[in-house]
């Protein structure tokens, strides 16, 4: 017996590794006292609670959930049975976090402390977010085929039609020439059109290197304030440690610039509005892709986020799709270009959306130069 126990950790190392297995952990973990007061959380509810660790111990849990929530039924019943108990499909959400939040609750006691239990909840939009991406992907590879075949069967009989408008125009009346010039016009409309999904064709390996992300942003925040969104406030949030993004600067700009685009004409002629660029290190982050043998580490989480009025609730399903869009001259292919070109990268993107709180969130891969020009 002894000569089992000295090969285990001390105390010290024990605890340092127990905290760093709960932190590595994806999910939010919390460990409440009797009284209910918040004792210890990992990173992921520090992110889930947008609370650090020092601001959470200094309350209790009621303070962090809505009024009257059935966690809090839970740990009294975990309490008094001294078992472990599960609750599915349950709402946390408040004004504090940004609304709807459905978790799956897990608590058990903490056997080593009376009274103290400890929480897991367990995000049921994760699941469904990472279903989301492949629906999102697939819908850019229907574009890429689309775009290919328009490139092909539409553009020559555009050209045909176009210049027999104009032969037509030279023998056409006052009146009619009108029509023949609409003709005309509306042919290099649809030639535009598809001049621009043609980007969703290009195959070609992306040109990568190390790049800083808060440079991209800057740029795109000094374009924005200098055009289309003078009128808006800019608050930026960024974790300056973060190590650069193995991208394409370029499409990077194209890809930020289009979201605070759309948040700046989302917002409109608004005297508060206000648009928060957002960057942090999301370690628990990891996605199985199609294709890879393992799961990839997507660690890097840049966000935009809008005071708009939010995205209607029957269009965030189709939000990525190309063709999707509620501006009255909008073609519907900015969202649907950002997605392919965050997949691309061997990232993904998702929105959530309330009122006043519209947030696009990016995930992508790090750089590591001790592994050459890899992802991680």
């Amino acid at each position: 017996m002894s000569s089992v126990s000295s090969q285990r950790p001390g105390p010290r190392a024990g605890s340092a590794t127990a905290e760093a297995v709960v932190n590595a952990l994806p999910h939010p973990v919390i460990t409440v006292a009797e009284d209910n007061r918040l004792v210890d959380a990992n990173v992921a509810a520090e992110a889930f609670f947008e609370a650090s660790l020092a601001v959470l111990v200094r309350h209790r849990l009621q303070e962090f959930v809505p009024f009257g929530s059935p966690i809090l039924s839970l740990v009294e019943q975990v309490r008094t049975r001294g078992a472990a108990v599960n609750e599915y499909r349950v709402d946390l959400g408040t004004p504090r976090n940004g609304g709807e939040r459905i978790v799956d609750i897990h608590v058990a006691p903490l056997s080593e402390v009376t009274g103290h239990v400890v929480i897991m909840l367990q995000e049921r939009t994760i699941a469904d977010k990472m279903d989301r991406q492949l629906t999102h992907r697939g819908a850019a590879r229907s574009v890429t085929a689309l775009a290919s075949m328009l490139a092909h069967e539409i553009k020559n009989p555009l050209s045909g039609i176009r210049g027999a408008a104009q032969l037509l125009e030279l023998s056409a009346s006052d009146d009619d020439r009108s029509l023949t010039r609409l003709i005309t016009d509306e042919a290099d409309r649809i030639v535009k059109l598809v001049d621009r999904m043609e980007v969703f064709s290009d195959e070609r390996p992306i040109e990568r290197e190390p790049v800083n992300i808060h440079a991209v942003l800057e740029h795109v925040r000094t374009l924005a304030t200098t055009g289309f969104a003078r009128h808006i406030r800019f608050v930026e949030e960024y974790d300056p440690s973060l190590p650069p993004v193995l991208a394409n600067r370029d499409q990077l700009i194209q890809v930020f610039l289009n979201l605070v685009k759309n948040a700046a004409e989302a917002i409109g002629d608004s005297p508060d509005g206000e648009i928060q660029l957002t960057t942090a290190f999301r370690p628990g982050v990891r996605l199985m892709m199609p294709g890879a043998p393992a799961r990839v580490s997507l660690p890097l989480e840049f966000c935009v986020r809008d005071n708009g009025p939010g995205v209607p609730e029957d269009l965030m399903p189709h939000l990525f799709d190309p063709f999707v869009t509620t501006k009255p001259t909008g073609t519907g292919l900015g969202l649907a270009l950002v997605a392919k070109i965050v997949g691309d990268h061997g990232g993904i993107i998702e929105c959530d959306s309330q009122p006043r709180r519209t947030t696009f969130r990016v995930l992508m891969p790090m750089y590591r130069a001790s592994r050459g020009d890899e992802k991680s």
